[in-house]
């Protein structure tokens, strides 16, 4: 707010146009919703030459929060013509059409440089690599065999989470070659804190490292080498509910502690909310083994944002990034504690919030989230764009493509656009090369559980999924590599998308794909990072990253039949050049660089 906007608004000059306004209304600030009364302000005509009327304006617009505008011309004679918003962001003259978006931040805000560029590479705590003997010590069990599959359901038929492979610490510090020669520049690590579970996502405490995943010796250890290898640590913060079994609830009595299920007496009690104690509880989603926390319980604050509390000790210790789990459950001044907490312990630590829409004007419980002005997170999973880059690889049109991506572009600020993670696959996810394959999911759980794609389907989704990566890598933000996505893994749902990783039986293709990708992106760091812009082509996907250093051009060709384009410029791979008319073919994609 406060920071000069310029708008230029050209006109066909057929029409006649002698005055031009653009119309802004507020719908989110200070408090949420807002209504307020709508802004109209005059562009002045700058130049009637080459068959256009050129408008333009420079302003300021004083309060924070999301704005939608439109413009209106008079024309010679006295009518009024209305424009908005048609697609991919192309301004249409019609009545009630959608309107363009402006995000206005409270103040300026800065994401931090070495998170813009190289690769970031999610890992499964449990499922990635084992090395050494597992001191195995929970309920439940340890596959004996690597290459098992998850378990689905126990004798009873429920899901319990409660099957383990043994990944550990250990294990991902003797993969860090393997890492960096995919690119990788950043590790998001699911969570790693004490759990019984095998996701972990139900905390049993905070300050502790799960035992079967490793020692903070160990810990650190791996923050130091990957960090020699230029890789940094991300974790993953889950702070809108703990785990029933944990020294805070302690539902089943396992650790010393009196939990606040155990007495109302106990330093915990205030954490949680109970409707008939101790048997009926707030939880998330209706899940009972994750009770949801208070997040006014002044204990609670001080363990997550106090001296020597979470953020503290896990920052200090050198963890470099946190992701926030369900950031759309926590509440509002929670998250602008938590994030402002975050960046005390280090400026340049990233902040990559859990949100599956487009975040500038997300609702939760009826509120909207500030997550873009300037006090809370630096960027989000972009689960928009893999939305649209899976629609894209299956056969979907350019155009839609382009209206989808363009949306995003518009509405996030740049900083924030810089340090998106884009993913087309996670541990919420069905895996990529399943989802590409356009299969149908068996009905029951055991058919799903032992379904593989034929030779003929993986071919297809294999092809489908190198095209999509190549996408993925090249789009504004960093792309997001599902640990196995570049092995070929295969998998439905939860927990069939998070199998142990296919040591020796990776598809070297795919493997070969994604290490051209990520040497890619680093040849190309500055090209990458310049600002985005696609060009009209009825057939093909064709977008250009512009900034000083130069111009990297996207060419990709979506159809199912080969396409002739005329190119000139350098072929990033290969560093030929090319001035002719080229075939790109079906899902194919050419990169150049001028």
């Amino acid at each position: 707010m406060g920071e000069p906007i310029s708008i230029r608004f050209p006109l066909d000059g057929a029409l006649k146009a002698n005055r031009c306004f653009v119309i802004f209304r507020q719908i989110f600030g200070e408090g949420g919703r807002v209504e307020k009364e709508p802004i109209k302000l005059e562009l002045e005509k700058v130049s009637g030459e080459g068959g256009e009327d050129v408008f333009a304006l420079s302003f300021t617009l004083d309060d924070w929060g999301i704005y939608m505008y439109r413009f209106e011309a008079e024309l010679e004679g006295g009518d009024i013509a209305f424009f908005g918003r048609g697609e991919g962001g192309e301004a249409k003259r019609w009545d009630w059409l959608p309107e363009w978006q402006l995000t206005v931040s409270k103040r300026a805000h800065k994401t931090p440089n070495w998170a813009k560029s190289g690769v970031t590479y999610q890992i499964f705590a449990d499922r990635f690599c084992r090395v050494g003997e597992s001191k195995f010590s929970k309920k439940g069990r340890l596959h004996t065999y690597w290459t098992d599959r998850p378990d689905i359901e126990d004798a009873f038929g429920t899901y319990r989470a409660d099957d383990f492979f043994g990944g550990n610490i250990k294990g991902i510090i003797s993969r860090l070659d393997y890492l960096k020669s995919l690119g990788v520049t950043l590790i998001y690590l699911t969570p790693i804190f004490k759990s019984p579970s095998n996701h972990r996502y139900d905390t049993s405490d905070y300050l502790t490292i799960d035992e079967l995943f490793g020692t903070e010796e160990e810990f650190a250890r791996l923050i130091k080498e990957a960090g020699d290898r230029g890789i940094s640590i991300m974790l993953d913060g889950v702070f809108n509910h703990t785990g029933a079994d944990s020294i805070y609830f302690n539902k089943f009595d396992n650790f010393e502690s009196v939990g606040a299920y155990q007495s109302k007496q106990s330093p915990y009690y205030d954490w949680f909310t109970f409707r008939t104690y101790p048997y009926e509880y707030d939880c998330w989603w209706g899940s009972t083994v994750v009770p949801t926390v208070n997040k006014k319980a002044e204990g609670y604050r001080k363990l997550v944002l106090g001296e020597g509390g979470v953020i503290e000790k896990w920052t200090r210790m050198g963890v470099k990034g946190w992701r926030l789990d369900v950031v759309d459950e926590l509440p509002i001044d929670f998250t602008t504690e938590l994030c402002r907490k975050i960046k005390s312990e280090g400026e340049d630590t990233l902040i990559i919030g859990e949100v599956w829409e487009d975040a500038s004007t997300k609702i939760a419980y009826d509120l909207w989230r500030p997550y873009f002005m300037g006090e809370q997170l630096d960027g989000v999973m972009n689960y928009p764009f893999k939305n649209a880059i899976l629609q894209l690889a299956k056969g979907g049109s350019a155009a839609e493509f382009k209206e989808q991506i363009t949306r995003i572009l518009e509405n996030y600020p740049r900083e924030s656009l810089d340090v998106l993670m884009n993913l087309i696959g996670s541990h919420d996810t069905v895996r990529a090369l399943t989802q590409l394959s356009g299969v149908t999911p068996p009905e029951s759980k055991l058919a799903r559980a032992e379904f593989t794609l034929s030779d003929d389907m993986y071919a297809l989704a294999r092809k489908r999924l190198m095209f999509a990566a190549a996408i993925q890598f090249t789009l504004p933000g960093v792309p997001c590599v599902y640990y196995g996505d570049e092995a070929g893994m295969q998998g439905f749902e939860d927990p069939l998308n998070r199998g142990a990783f296919p040591w020796g039986r990776e598809d070297n293709v795919l493997l070969e794909h994604y290490k051209t990708l990520g040497k890619l992106r680093a040849k190309y760091a500055d090209l990458l990072r310049g600002k985005t812009y696609f060009e009209d082509d009825p057939t093909l996907v064709v977008f250009r990253r512009e900034s000083e250093c130069g111009t990297f051009t996207v060419v990709a060709n979506p159809t199912d039949v080969p396409v002739m384009r005329l190119i000139s410029g350098r072929d990033a791979i290969s560093g030929k050049p090319i001035q002719q008319k080229i075939t790109v073919p079906p899902l194919g994609v050419r990169f150049i660089v001028k």
